[in-house]
């Protein structure tokens, strides 16, 4: 449903992503994530046709994402990290400023929405917190029934509660077959509902795969407890978690019997074995 061939864009000497390849399925929810500057932001503007790419191809439906091109851009629906509307204007009429864009009357999806999200529509934009604001943007991405939902940071400012309304909203999409693009750097929520994720660093794409490949792909989280920590930090070339007096835990992606082999040579207190979170497998990629 959404295919990036070889997308790269620089700002003036400064990358913001480079050969990014990317193929999302129909009815899949990808997350993609990355910190601040890692390439994320970009690639998604690069989607909506908000700024051009230095090179590279952006596909829908197999379909060039041409910016002129209308019924592309009735199949789409954006959330951007920061929601700008119109100050002036109540939430209601907000809502039924963006309906009259569509031949299409959308007047009950929107009102499920609004009940869903437990929106006021008397209140005026200007009026609305960061997490009310936030909900409303849910609505006016989601009002038309988009084949491709393109959602970045969307469950900033939002509270508990609704995120777990805004995830029950994002399954319900999926179950009718919507694709959806979801960008984060918040780990927990891309294990609860994603189906694959991407990594992105430095403008890079380095991982993509399924939650339950990333989180089996034979790392372990080992604590180790020693009077020869010292010693034994400096035979490991792993990634160090964090060391506090004689304990040291680090991320080891080798055969397990050659640290057993190496931990033989010194007097150990304790050793302790974990499967890897998510958390900690970013963390790997990062390193």
């Amino acid at each position: 449903m959404l295919e990036i061939k070889n997308l790269t864009k620089y700002y003036g000497d400064i990358r913001g992503i480079e050969k990014l390849n990317l193929t999302i399925n129909k009815g899949e929810i990808f997350g993609f994530i990355g910190p601040n500057g890692a390439g994320k932001s970009t690639t998604i503007k690069c989607i909506m046709n908000q700024i051009n790419p230095t090179s590279g191809e952006i596909y829908i439906n197999k379909v060039i994402n041409d910016k002129n091109d209308l019924k592309l851009k009735k199949m789409i629906g954006y959330l951007p990290d920061e929601v700008h509307l119109y100050d002036d204007l109540t939430v209601s009429e907000m809502l039924e400023y963006s309906n009259s864009f569509y031949k299409r009357n959308y007047s009950k999806r929107i009102k499920y929405l609004v009940e869903k999200l437990n929106i006021d529509t008397t209140k005026k934009i200007e009026e609305l917190s960061l997490g009310n604001l936030k909900k409303v943007g849910i609505v006016l991405a989601m009002m038309h029934e988009p084949k491709i939902l393109v959602l970045d940071e969307a469950t900033s400012g939002l509270d508990p509660l609704i995120k777990e309304t805004f995830y029950e909203l994002l399954l319900e999409e999926k179950a009718k077959g919507t694709t959806i693009f979801f960008s984060s750097h918040n780990l927990s929520e891309l294990k609860r509902i994603c189906d694959r994720v991407g990594i992105v660093k430095d403008g890079h794409l380095v991982a993509v795969d399924s939650i339950k490949e990333l989180t089996n792909n034979h790392l372990q989280i080992i604590t180790v407890v020693s009077k020869d920590i010292l010693k034994i930090k400096k035979e490991l070339n792993q990634d160090i978690i964090s060391q506090d007096n004689n304990e040291l835990k680090f991320i080891f992606k080798d055969d397990i019997n050659i640290l057993i082999k190496l931990l033989c040579n010194y007097k150990i207190e304790k050793v302790l074995m974990e499967d890897p979170s998510i958390e900690d497998i970013f963390m790997h990629y990062y390193k």
